[in-house]
């Protein structure tokens, strides 16, 4: 499966200057709404992520997104893998577990959201839910932006907040990144923000 095809195809890789959720700007995004709002799309990208979560023998019971952007994928990801879908969403800054979720003490979570580029939201829903007793085991993404290693005892950079746990996604996009102190865009134009957060 070609997903830097299916993105372009869709109208989803963007090319601009962009702010990222991770505070870093990029010549490049990835909107991946505009891939998820085609159900038969988002169906077959989670069977395929889902087919590459289940040849690891990952004990899972319940799929948690970070709301706005995991929630589709990790939706889909939940109904290929026939597992539980909860959401955790911003309250006053915070990640929060709300609208009658709760989760069970040792409960196995898997956070998916759409794009990981740190790892930063993932990590706010992943201690959310510790914070209430359950147990995160992996992590997932429809597409990976290079920082955080896939895999099942990855190796990750020092940028990617995620811990050594098992992550998968369907395919690495390296694109350049930088802070904004560094940014050789902004002399020529402002970031802008596409994504959920911060608009």
């Amino acid at each position: 499966m070609d997903i830097r095809k299916i993105y372009t195809d869709c109208g989803a890789l963007l090319e601009g200057h962009f702010l990222l959720s991770s505070g870093n700007h990029s010549n490049f995004y990835l909107q991946s709404a505009k891939v998820l709002e085609d159900p038969a799309t988002a169906s077959k990208l989670a069977h395929a992520l889902a087919t590459e979560i289940q040849k690891s023998n990952l004990e899972i019971n319940t799929i948690c997104a970070p709301a706005l952007g995991g929630i589709l994928a990790g939706y889909e990801l939940a109904r290929a893998l026939g597992v539980r879908f909860i959401f955790t969403e911003r309250v006053q800054g915070a990640m929060c577990l709300r609208r009658g979720f709760s989760v069970q003490k040792g409960e196995k979570i898997l956070v998916c959201e759409d794009i990981i580029t740190t790892g930063g939201s993932a990590m706010e829903s992943a201690a959310c839910v510790e914070s209430l007793g359950a147990q995160v085991v992996g992590f997932a993404s429809l597409a990976n932006r290079g920082i955080c290693q896939r895999g099942l005892k990855p190796a990750h950079k020092e940028a990617c907040k995620l811990p050594n746990l098992p992550f998968f996604a369907l395919a690495d996009f390296n694109f350049d990144m930088y802070a904004p102190e560094n940014c050789p865009l902004c002399a020529h134009s402002q970031a802008i923000k596409p994504g959920s957060r911060g608009n």
